[in-house]
């Protein structure tokens, strides 16, 4: 996929396995700066476990990246497919950028074409409120909405966790309840300042999701397609400009 800002930021998906050493290296680096309770042999073995890496860039240096999954299942006896987002982190002073929002559209909306005729999903565990804050952000329907319940949603987001998850996943509180943690945001970026607990978005994450700050992460599911897109995000994954 060819970059998608020319000036400053950038933004390209590349396959775990072309990864270099030095690659890795920097994700890990970047990964534990802001996460505690985790390690690079924790780190890897999730990377790893991943098809694709989504690297951001600025003037070059890399920032920020969001790893991720595509893989097929079933659902009420008819196929369909998924996509899983692992772990995501773009450095503090980065924070705003659009670069990675806009590649992942773009990527989402390669894959849609690839099946339009298949269900395709967005999978996302959650253990912060800013990656929270992408799905109202971007589409109509998902699950959870503090608006709404969306039974249906829920149901295959209860079937998804709980297939990866198993004995982990509280299909009550809809949160995967690790024992220990496998990675939580740290101190210096964990918290809300109070201008975003005005949003009711964040207010809601933390009434879902009160062990974030044990890596206890809310799961989340999306319906894939152009016709659960907001508008702008809709134009950006049916191959428009940001």
């Amino acid at each position: 996929m060819e970059d998608t800002v020319k000036r400053g930021y950038a933004a390209s998906f590349k396959t775990v396995e072309s990864l270099g050493q030095n690659e890795r290296a920097s994700m890990a680096r970047l990964y534990l700066s802001y996460y505690d309770n985790a390690d690079e042999t924790m780190f890897f073995r999730d990377l790893d476990a991943k098809d694709e890496v989504e690297m951001i860039y600025f003037d070059g240096d890399m920032v920020g990246f969001s790893a991720l999954m595509l893989y097929e299942t079933e659902w009420q006896g008819n196929p369909i497919r998924v996509a899983y987002s692992g772990d995501t982190i773009v450095r503090r002073e980065h924070w705003g950028q659009q670069a990675l929002i806009a590649a992942w559209l773009g990527r989402m909306g390669q894959a849609w074409k690839e099946l339009p005729g298949v269900p395709f999903y967005w999978f996302l565990l959650v253990k912060g409120h800013r990656t929270y804050r992408f799905l109202p952000s971007l589409a109509l329907e998902y699950h959870p909405d503090h608006r709404v319940e969306r039974s249906g949603l829920r149901a295959l987001a209860d079937k998804l966790a709980g297939d990866k998850f198993g004995a982990d996943y509280n299909p009550r509180s809809g949160v995967v309840e690790f024992a220990e943690s496998r990675g939580n945001l740290g101190d210096g970026v964990a918290y809300p300042t109070e201008r975003e607990l005005r949003n009711p978005w964040v207010r809601f994450f933390f009434e879902k999701n009160p062990g974030y700050l044990r890596g206890h992460e809310l799961v989340c599911l999306c319906r894939i397609s152009p016709d659960n897109m907001k508008p702008r995000a809709r134009r950006i994954f049916e191959g428009g400009h940001p």
